[in-house]
Parts: C-alpha cells; sequence; structure tokens
C-alpha cells in the first residue's frame, strides 16, 4: 500500500483518534487487569471520549469521564448501535469469556465502519506461529486478525507485551515459579532464559499513547510515529527484558530475605511444559498455566522479542520503570488473597 499523507487527504479528515469504544469483563475490576488501566492511562492522556460497553444487566459503573454503553450480545443490531460514530474499539477480556464474543465485536465493528480495533492481543508475540500453537491460543487469535482483514472495514493492532509481570509474579509458583507463602521457587533450566514482560501500568501506557499518535504523517517530510505504522501489525513493548535469576533478586530486596530462607529447585522446561500438556488434557487447569508460562522461557527466544523484533517503547514514549516497585506489587497481591478464588 503506497504511503498516504494527511495533507492530501479529502476535506474534512480527522488525523487523530477522538472516540474510542473499551470492552471487558475485567474493565473494572477494583484489583485492575490491563483495561482498567487502560482507561486511567487514557483519562491521564485526556485525548479521548471513552465509552465502556458492558452487558445489559451489569452491575459496573464507569469512572467519571467515561460514558456507559450496555449492549445484549445475542443482539448484534445494540452492538451496532452502541459502535456507531467510534473511531477505535480496545477489547479486553478474560478466558472464561465466550468465545464468539470477540468475533461479534468485530463484525459488529466493520458494520458501525470503526476504522482502527485492538483485539484482545495483550502478550505473546503473535506473529511466532510455533509457539501460538505450542500454548493453544495463537490460532484462534490469528482467525480474528484474519477475520478484521477479510471483512476490510478496519485494521488491527496487536500488543506483544509478554505476561503482566506483577500477575505472573504474584500468581504462583506455576507462573514464574514462586510461592511466598511457602518461600519456594523453581527455576526453568538453569533460571537465566530472558523474557519480555510487562507491568499493567505500562500495558495501559502502551494503548493510551499509541492511540494518541496521529494517524497519518502529515507530509512527505514528517517521520514522528503514526498509528498507519502499525496497521495490521504489532506493537512490541515491555517493562523489563529479566530472566528468573534477576526477578529472585528483586524478590530478596523487596522481602528483605537472603538465599537461605528459600528453597530454590531445577526443573527442565521442555519436560515442565509436556506434563503441563499431559495435566490439561486430563481436565487440570494448572496444566494450561504450566504449559504457557514455560514455553515463554524456552532456549529459542520464543520470550524475548526484543531479542528478535525489538522494542517499540521509544516510539510510545514509554518510561523506565522501578523493577523492585513492581516486584512489591506482585508480592501483594500474592499475600492480599487476590488470587483465591483464580482456580489455576
Amino acid at each position: 500500500m503506497a504511503q498516504e499523507y494527511a495533507s492530501k487527504q479529502p476535506r474534512g479528515f480527522k488525523n487523530h483518534i477522538e472516540n474510542v469504544a473499551i470492552v471487558g469483563l475485567t474493565l473494572l475490576k477494583a484489583g485492575g487487569q490491563s483495561g482498567k488501566f487502560i482507561v486511567e492511562e487514557m483519562l491521564k492522556n485526556g485525548k479521548h471520549k471513552i465509552t465502556a460497553i458492558t452487558r445489559t444487566g451489569s452491575t459496573n459503573k464507569a469512572p467519571e469521564g467515561v460514558a456507559l454503553k450496555k449492549v445484549d450480545y445475542n443482539d448484534q443490531s445494540s452492538l451496532i448501535k452502541a459502535l456507531n460514530g467510534q473511531d477505535a474499539l480496545v477489547i479486553t477480556m478474560g478466558v472464561t469469556a465466550p468465545p464468539d464474543q470477540q468475533t461479534k465485536l468485530i463484525e459488529a465493528a466493520a458494520a458501525a465502519n470503526v476504522p482502527w480495533i485492538i483485539p484482545n492481543e495483550f502478550g505473546e508475540d503473535g506473529l511466532n506461529e510455533e509457539l501460538g500453537k505450542d500454548i493453544l491460543l495463537g490460532p484462534p487469535k490469528k482467525k480474528d486478525r484474519d477475520h478484521i482483514e477479510k471483512l476490510g472495514k478496519s485494521s488491527w493492532i496487536g500488543i506483544a507485551c509478554g505476561p503482566w509481570y506483577e500477575f505472573s509474579l504474584g500468581g504462583g509458583p506455576y507462573r514464574y515459579g514462586f510461592d511466598f507463602k511457602n518461600r519456594t521457587v523453581t527455576f526453568f533450566d538453569d533460571g537465566t532464559t530472558r523474557i519480555n514482560t510487562s507491568t499493567w501500568p505500562q500495558t495501559g501506557r502502551s494503548v493510551a499513547n499509541l492511540l494518541a499518535l496521529k494517524v497519518l504523517p502529515d507530509n512527505e517530510s514528517d517521520k514522528s510515529p503514526c498509528l498507519a505504522d502499525f496497521r495490521n501489525k504489532f506493537v512490541y513493548v515491555s517493562s523489563f527484558t529479566i530472566n528468573q535469576e534477576e526477578m529472585f533478586e528483586s524478590v530478596l530486596r523487596a522481602t528483605g530475605t537472603s538465599l537461605d530462607h528459600w528453597q530454590v529447585t531445577h526443573a527442565p522446561v521442555k519436560e515442565y511444559y509436556r506434563e503441563g500438556v499431559e495435566q490439561l488434557k486430563r481436565g487440570n487447569r494448572v496444566g494450561f498455566a504450566k504449559l504457557l508460562y514455560s514455553r515463554m522461557f524456552f532456549p529459542d527466544l520464543a520470550g524475548n522479542f526484543e531479542a528478535t523484533k525489538g522494542l517499540d517503547n521509544d516510539k510510545l514514549d514509554l518510561p523506565k520503570e522501578d523493577l523492585d516497585e513492581f516486584t512489591k506489587v506482585g508480592i501483594h497481591l500474592a499475600e492480599s488473597g487476590y488470587f483465591d478464588n483464580e482456580g489455576a
């Protein structure tokens, strides 16, 4: 596709995103998931009119400055009506969301002529097809991206941010290997394989700052980042490029403990992954967490997209963050009972 410029667009062309709709089962959860932080960062930027879309009958209340529209996912016309006039749709959903929900949203966005969609793509590098197959998430996500392109009304942008750091650190031994209650840690192989991982606030800033970019460059001499640079592509962002040993060093600093206070074990990462696959086949949900996280630590750089693709942090004006600060957040999540009713 030939490069387009704002200066050559028809009269009335708007070279910025103004109206943004966001959908997510965890949007307003007090403890925080990605949707909550995206909304917070967009409000800080002050560049968008935000509409939260939720189910009819939901008791969710939008924060100040955010409009609320309720929809019936069994009535496509209600989705289209809610999305009319929106410049972008951001979809954040939990793994328990109905599998056809994103498809309904994508089709409604096309019918409402929403030009930009950020689908439920927060995590791994979605262009790594081998990784996607191994963690079981890749094929359905690719299907949704392809569907957006086939409909021809919207463009998608995926957010490759790696696993969420504080969530994964505090979420129990089957994620980043840490069990804070029992003070145990399991290293995959020797614990030195680096991966990209992002905090919730950094993920929120990534989306907010992305949508604050100009849509097109002003003219031929304008080399500043634009939304069109990422059309039907992934944005690669990260808080930390880190290994488990470095996480552990941060944990020791944050807890004021020493190596003597912890039990450290090692697990061959590919064997650990295979165990997760077999557990999931038997219906044990822990198996999914095991296979998902361990696959990121394979020595093929699948979890370290900075090494293979580079990062877009500077283009999105993302700050450097303090590792120990967010290690403390992860520990607090673990100790506060945040994960108690999670199930896996």
